[in-house]
């Protein structure tokens, strides 16, 4: 899982210290909303961790609708580079 993170990272800072710009916790978010739906195909009774997954995809919605408002072109790179939205 830190393998994937790192990559994530890597693949959408801007600067070579960059670890909370808006277009890396998009990704960091995405990475944590993959990893949770993994989870509930294997435990499909589990409702407690479904607060922490809409919590997770609610927050990466007003990340990519803030970029969206401030830098259309960073918010189109997100979108390509993480499959988002088709």
């Amino acid at each position: 899982m830190k393998i994937k993170k790192k990559k994530s990272v890597d693949s959408l800072k801007i600067s070579s210290k960059d670890v909370g710009s808006s277009e890396v916790q998009i990704g960091l978010l995405s990475e944590k909303i993959d990893n949770l739906s993994d989870h509930f195909k294997q435990n499909k009774g589990d409702k407690h961790s479904t607060r922490g997954l809409l919590k997770a995809v609610n927050q990466r919605k007003r990340l990519l609708e803030y970029l969206k408002n401030n830098n259309a072109e960073s918010y189109k790179n997100v979108l390509t580079k993480l499959n988002l939205r088709k």
